[in-house]
């Protein structure tokens, strides 16, 4: 229930962003179809949900945790440079310690946004770009 409601809540603001841009992007999140024009640049985001903990002897607290990965796919043969300015803009969108309120529980940017390594895929090139996050319920 929760990481959902976390995932909703970086899922949007990284939406707003990326529509807002001077040159949007299209954001394809979790389980959605989606088919790129060949050539184009868009994101593939996504949690990856770490096991609910609890600090608390009488269960009331609940620990979600995991990592928001915003995979930013590219056309092949042009260097990684667009892709890397898009890691420095998702940095600049999720900074550390940023919180966002969504449907009653706040969910906090961890880490800092840090790239992956670049995955070359027949036409495509892969940046993934990725944070710690956390949030509490008692």
């Amino acid at each position: 229930m929760s990481h959902n409601i976390i995932a909703a809540a970086f899922e949007s603001r990284l939406l707003a962003w990326a529509k807002a841009r001077s040159k949007p992007l299209k954001v394809e999140v979790e389980n959605e179809v989606y088919t790129p024009i060949a050539g184009e640049t868009y994101l593939r985001a996504f949690t990856l949900p770490a096991v609910t903990g609890s600090n608390t002897l009488g269960g009331d607290h609940r620990l979600y945790q995991g990592v928001f990965q915003v995979n930013i796919v590219a056309p092949s043969g042009k260097h990684r440079t667009e892709a890397s300015g898009i890691v420095d803009e998702l940095a600049a969108l999720f900074p550390l310690n940023l919180r966002i309120p969504r449907a009653g529980l706040v969910s906090l940017v961890m880490t800092p946004v840090a790239p992956g390594p670049g995955i070359p895929d027949g036409n495509t090139f892969t940046v993934s770009a990725s944070f710690q996050y956390r949030a509490d319920t008692n």
